[in-house]
């Protein structure tokens, strides 16, 4: 799909998340070739009325960066995130300690790390289509680096020591704890991990994303334990589910248990600055209301990202 067959936000959506954050953003300066770099976004965010957004790398912590942004871009919060892959040192209490102290605000257990994806790089064909991830996974391999795949839980399906004590850093920083690219028995065992250990802000992290997959009833478990469940942009607008699986599982476990992210970054899709926008526009055309959109575009995306709720007009 061409940068031209993109859709256009309508004005009533970008109103709709006018305030709102997507925490979950891959953009420059990153390993691969982004669509954009986050100066730049962080102003096109500004221009919007959007307030923030979380930069995510699979590599290293963005924290630091994310302070530069914020100075840089004053009007618009940029957060820092950590994720918990091998180029990290896996479950690091040490790296979630640092990256808290710097200012870091999410913490993602493994995604290319995962033992979870292990089958999506060493079954890809090094020739054909592959996600972008996948794809420097594989040139890492090429260079003769192999990172370890992450263990989160052991052979009994129990949280290992190291995933115990990352969950204590998190709740001892009040960071949002997001499950990454963990398969569903793992996702279950960190929910519970998180929970038991207070932490207050827990993300189950694209639900319907290919790897995960999970269940309508798992998602309705999921929530009822305190999480929220991430619905990001690209996962149906790529094709790797249906809008319509979106729709029910968001109907399923409630606004007020959705957040909305969009995942973008990549140079072959949206504009990250439209994509809330372009989920809003879905999501009004499925019937559900403005204010359930507000919901989920704006209430609990300030709500992860530790910002004020906005006043009801």
């Amino acid at each position: 799909m061409s940068a031209t067959e993109h859709p256009a936000p309508s004005d009533r959506a970008r109103e709709l998340v006018r305030g709102g954050y997507d925490v979950h953003i891959h953009v420059a300066p990153d390993v691969v070739e982004r669509r954009i770099d986050d100066v730049a976004l962080a102003r096109r965010f500004a221009e919007l009325g959007l307030a923030g957004f979380g930069l995510k790398s699979h590599y290293t912590s963005t924290a630091e960066r994310a302070r530069v942004v914020s100075a840089a871009v004053p009007e618009v919060d940029t957060i820092g995130a950590l994720t918990l892959n091998r180029a990290v040192g896996g479950l690091n209490p040490v790296a979630v300690e640092i990256a808290a102290r710097e200012g870091a605000r999410i913490v993602w257990f493994p995604t290319v790390s995962s033992e979870n994806e292990q089958h999506e790089v060493l079954g890809a064909d090094p020739g054909g289509k592959v996600p972008v991830w996948v794809r420097f996974e594989l040139e890492l391999r090429e260079a003769g680096v192999v990172p370890a795949p992450v263990p989160v839980v052991d052979g009994g399906g129990a949280l290992v020591p190291e995933a115990h004590e990352v969950i204590a850093a998190i709740a001892r920083h009040d960071l949002v704890l997001a499950t990454g690219h963990l398969a569903r028995d793992e996702i279950f065992a960190v929910v519970d991990g998180a929970a038991e250990a207070g932490v207050r802000r827990i993300v189950v992290t694209h639900p319907e994303f290919p790897s995960q997959r999970l269940s309508i009833e798992d998602q309705c478990a999921l929530a009822e334990r305190g999480a929220l469940m991430e619905r990001a942009f690209t996962t149906p607008y790529t094709g790797k589910c249906s809008w319509e699986q979106v729709f029910a599982a968001s109907r399923a476990v409630g606004p007020e248990r959705t957040v909305w992210a969009t995942d973008l970054g990549q140079v072959f899709n949206p504009p990250v600055e439209d994509g809330l926008a372009l989920m809003a526009d879905r999501f009004l055309e499925a019937g559900f209301t403005d204010e359930e959109v507000r919901t989920m575009a704006v209430a609990n995306t300030r709500l992860l990202a530790g910002a004020p709720a906005l006043e009801v007009a």
